[in-house]
């Protein structure tokens, strides 16, 4: 076992850098060690490279800027810095450097355009003899196609210090994808969860969404949106960022830093998503973007609209930019699901007398069986908004502010549909005690029922309309002062909110009473039978009317001030402090009137319809808006409808500060980067809602205000050497923590209600953060240009991990009021209850590896092929509670395989590529049992692809479609005996359409 914390971190990050200290020495400067040129006449693109080789400096230049130009060569005892103006003099070209990277533009006016830059070394290495160029800016490298944008993201890898991947601007809105969700599971080490046709949230390195942080500008994000499907969730109340958020084309860079440093903010322990949103002065000049598509899915009918535009200028110091990205998009997902599975016993009465006498004696005494088999679709009308805009001041080369804003609308319309055994009859709850019969069971050895037949069932058909919307604001100042020539001091504030609101949530169900019914769990999606028409409208009567409102609010200010002093060419002191706060707020009202006493109400057939969307099998359910209207039901709420426990608050302060130290520089002739430090946090939180209580030996739901205090220390230290020209090593150690998830911390508990039965989650306030010890190592082999390859290992200690804890007891046990039930529940129904607890720890260990390359050996038109292609191996565990009994799994969110792989042709007229992501198997919840431990979704395979075609210099047609081979999503429960619980297919996704550029 591993054992590395605190002051053992601070010794390791000082032995990582001893070496370097006892010899550290600038990497270059423009006095650097001469070397022997001999560079003849000739044109300068040929000079260019020669020069490349002979340094391995890398040289990045657009095609038109060398085109025609000749050089008179170089010779004689040079620095290299000298030896590049000798080569340039004359040419027109400027010559700007930053990382050991070289960029040469054309000597032109501020505002005069810029041509694409393609990089035009042969053999490029980090070893530059080169002093980095403070007067240009970060962004510095503007790419053209995919190719080149993979190009560009290599170097941004192979600079790093810690371990990181990065897609930039052409890459992202190339791809087609139709969220940042989905543009990233392309990343080693990336995997994503689907909902509703998209991708939605993301797993890092097997660990979920709350455990990676994501930024956008620099600052911490955070955003709610729904799902759809119950089985999925409903509401999202987290701190894991829901990507569907945004459109892809808003950013034109995704940085992932797997690696912590002192300087980062803490909380991230899988690692940070940073996203930039373009500004100004990445382009030179004016700049004019203009995409417009047409989308459709085979699951619906219609094209649906996706624009994009942007429009950037410079004047002297000043920049603005502005961009608008809108889409539409409809989606039905639909097939198979059920309410999960439970132990459920059947009463003497209710099994038939053609049951034998071994199968009944299972009967009574209780088998796993699928809660309401339920064929069911969700139709969804997405429509989403995203303006970003920039202003940038740069007054020279010693100032710099930027102040960027976002703003993002996310509408969703759905039409969901189900018809289940959850009338008044029903195959829900523990028990099977009322006018039920079963007449026929097949029970396997794991007393799971599989298939079965029955009489006196009664169906529910449900019709549920939602209407939910998700604003997202953001406003964030960066400003860089570079006070003198050893001095550099940089300062953000900010401030965030999202605002979710669902005003409308209305349920219409109706019941087919006294049916005979059978189901079969064993096909790929289950079947069921019905023994009544149930396309009959007057087989149908009214049963019961919902209604439920939803409000959730995050708010987020962010302040930092840090420094970074040279003290000397190869060592930086970095300090600084920051201020977060964090409120999360929300509630639920809910309205449950059931009409079905003394009978179902009787409504006209005009008031009832089919399933409107594709489905597994029509059934009758009613109109909504005539249902409401007819009944007279109220459909909006207000405070006197809250739901208990659901107001609940959450205030988070922290306040933070680090100090590191940064190396660059050389060991035995091996250029060595490294950072070493300690941040320092302390966080003040209070929780703010209803908890249950013993008072008086009697347990009540009491209102409650819970203040904690979390603080440490958090050591970390990254070394990247390079080994060789071409071979990058990496070696990272660093202590992270990582704060519960806000429903984890609630003072507050969500209940489900069913016939004869629900389940209730708990929140816990006086949970303790994750802390985490991790270890990690890489090997990056750099091939020219043309590509790389890459392996690499970490193993994460946390000695601190929440975890669930399950148990099944009486309703009245749980303290919450009697209010809460459904008809025909009762202080002793049983209920699933769980809650989250301090766990005794967990760890998780993986391996990357990946690789990309230009096929530029091959002949002919061949040499425009080209991979992309990465694999993962994870594995993790946890210790689970199922009524206190322990139980290592599985950790949520963990595939122990995962893999990405991308062929791609391009050329200067046209280009195709096409995309793979698999995931294996992996986990979503405890579910409610030992026996019955583990819910999950199985793996999936998606295939997707994108094809282009430039008309004429910056305009392009372009072609894209989306999971290919229509994947289904498949959820169980049981890890030991696979328990089906869902299985859907949401289409597939076909665009078509022309992007331009000015």
């Amino acid at each position: 076992m591993i054992r590395i914390k605190g002051t053992s971190l601070i010794v390791l990050a000082a032995a990582l850098a001893a070496p370097a200290l006892a010899e550290a020495r600038p990497v270059d400067t423009s006095t650097a060690r001469p070397m022997r040129f001999e560079i003849g006449a000739s044109d300068l693109r040929s000079a260019i490279s020669q020069f490349s080789k002979a340094t391995g400096v890398q040289v990045v230049v657009a095609p038109n800027a060398v085109a025609g130009r000749h050089t008179a060569g170089v010779r004689g005892d040079l620095t290299v810095r000298q030896a590049l103006d000798a080569l340039l003099r004359g040419t027109n070209l400027t010559a700007t450097i930053r990382g050991g990277v070289v960029v040469l533009t054309p000597g032109a006016t501020p505002n005069a355009p810029v041509a694409h830059l393609t990089p035009v070394a042969a053999t490029p290495a980090p070893a530059a003899a080169l002093a980095d160029d403070d007067s240009v800016p970060q962004r510095d490298i503007i790419v053209s196609g995919y190719r080149h944008s993979l190009e560009a993201a290599q170097d941004l890898k192979r600079r790093a210090v810690g371990a990181e991947d990065d897609i930039l601007a052409t890459d992202i809105a190339a791809f087609p994808d139709l969220n940042l969700a989905e543009s990233l599971q392309r990343i080693p080490g990336i995997t994503i969860t689907r909902d509703s046709g998209e991708g939605r949230q993301i797993a890092l390195r097997g660990l979920g969404a709350d455990f990676t942080r994501t930024q956008l500008n620099g600052m911490e994000v955070l955003g709610n949106t729904a799902s759809g499907m119950d089985n999925r969730g409903g509401v999202t109340r987290s701190r894991a960022f829901d990507y569907s958020l945004f459109a892809s084309e808003l950013f034109n860079r995704v940085a992932v830093q797997k690696s912590f440093s002192a300087e980062q903010d803490e909380g991230g322990i899988a690692g940070t998503v940073q996203l930039s949103s373009a500004r100004p002065f990445d382009y030179a000049g004016t700049k004019f973007v203009v995409s417009a598509k047409g989308q459709t899915n085979d699951n619906t009918s219609g094209v649906t609209p996706r624009v994009v535009g942007l429009v950037s200028t410079r004047h002297g110091d000043f920049g603005a930019l502005v961009s608008v990205a809108y889409s539409e998009i409809k989606n039905n997902e639909f097939g198979y699901r059920n309410w999960g599975w439970g132990l459920t016993k059947y009463g003497a009465a209710n099994i038939g007398p053609n049951v034998d006498a071994a199968t009944r004696q299972k009967l009574l005494s209780g088998v796993w069986q699928a809660t309401a088999q339920s064929p069911s679709s969700w139709f969804t009308d997405r429509k989403r908004l995203g303006v970003t805009s920039s202003l940038q001041y740069h007054p020279g080369t010693n100032f710099k502010l930027d102040i960027d804003g976002l703003y993002g609308r996310l509408w969703d319309h759905r039409d969901d549909y189900a018809i289940a055994t959850a009338g008044t009859n029903a195959l829900t709850g523990t028990s099977v005690t009322g006018g039920q019969m079963i007449q026929s069971a097949e029970i396997d050895s794991s007393s799971t029922l599989r298939a079965a037949s029955f009489t006196g069932i009664d169906l529910r058909s449900e019709h549920h309309i939602v209407e939910n919307h998700t604003d997202f604001y953001q406003g964030v100042a960066n400003a860089e002062w570079k006070v003198s020539d050893r001095l550099t001091l940089h300062a953000l504030g900010g401030y965030e909110e999202s605002d979710f609101g669902q005003p409308v949530f209305d349920k219409v169900f109706m019941e087919l009473k006294n049916t005979p019914f059978s189901f079969n769990m064993k096909p790929t999606i289950p079947v069921n039978t019905y023994g009544k028409d149930i396309t009959d409208p007057n087989n149908w009567a009214l049963q019961r009317l919902d209604v439920q409102e939803n409000t959730v609010t995050n708010q987020y200010a962010n302040a930092k001030l840090d420094g970074a002093y040279k003290l000397t060419d190869a060592l930086t002191f970095k300090a600084g402090g920051e201020f977060k706060h964090f409120i999360n707020s929300g509630y639920t009202w809910v309205n449950k009137v059931f009409h079905n006493v003394p009978a179902d109400v009787a409504i006209p057939n005009t008031l009832k319809q089919t399933v409107g969307v594709d489905t597994l099998a029509q059934y009758i359910v009613g109109n909504v808006d005539g249902v409401y209207s007819y009944i007279g039901d109220k459909r909006d709420l207000a405070a006197a409808n809250l739901q208990a426990g659901s107001d609940y608050r959450v205030d988070e302060k922290t306040w933070a500060g680090f100090a590191q130290l940064d190396l660059d520089t050389f060991v035995a002739g091996m250029r060595l980067r490294a950072n070493a430090g300690v941040r320092y946090y302390s966080t003040d939180l209070i929780s703010s809602g209803h908890l249950s209580q013993v008072i008086a030996g009697v347990t009540q739901f009491v209102p409650v205000s819970v203040g904690t205090n979390s603080h440490g220390f958090l050591p970390a230290a990254n070394v990247a050497l390079d080994v060789a020209k071409d071979l990058v090593l990496r070696v990272s150690a660093s202590r992270n923590v990582n704060r519960p998830g806000l429903g984890d911390l609630a003072a507050a508990g969500s209940i489900t209600t069913r016939p004869n039965g629900g389940s209730l989650s708990l929140g816990n306030p006086y949970l303790k953060p994750y802390k985490a010890t991790s270890i990690e190592g890489s090997l990056e082999w750099y091939m020219d240009r043309t590509g790389f390859a890459s392996l690499g290992f970490f193993y994460k200690k946390m000695d601190s991990y929440i975890v669930s804890s399950t148990q099944q007891i009486p309703y009245g046990q749980t303290g919450l009021p009697l209010s809460l039930l459904v008809q025909g529940e009762d202080a002793n129904t049983i209920f699933d209850v769980s809650q989250p607890i301090n766990g005794p720890g967990a760890d998780i260990k993986g391996i990357e590896a990946a690789f990309q390359h230009d096929f530029t050996f091959l002949p002919g038109a061949l040499k425009h092929l080209g991979v992309v292609a990465n694999g993962t191996w994870f594995d993790g565990h946890q210790t689970l509670f199922y009524s206190g009994v322990p139980r290592v799994m599985p950790l949520y969110n963990l595939s122990k395989w995962a893999a990405n792989a991308t062929l791609y042709y391009e050329n200067a007229v046209w280009g195709v590529r096409v995309s793979d992501a698999y995931r294996s198997q992996y986990l979503t919840g405890a579910s409610n049992a030992y026996v019955n431990a583990g819910d999950g979704i199985k793996g999936t395979n998606n295939i997707d692809f994108q094809a282009h075609v430039n008309v004429r210099k910056g305009v392009r047609l372009i072609a894209e479609g989306i999971n290919l081979t229509n994947t289904p999503i498949r959820q169980f429960a049981s890890i030991d005996y696979d328990r089906p619980e869902v299985y859907t297919t949401a289409g597939r996704t076909f665009t078509f359409g022309v992007s331009a550029e000015f």
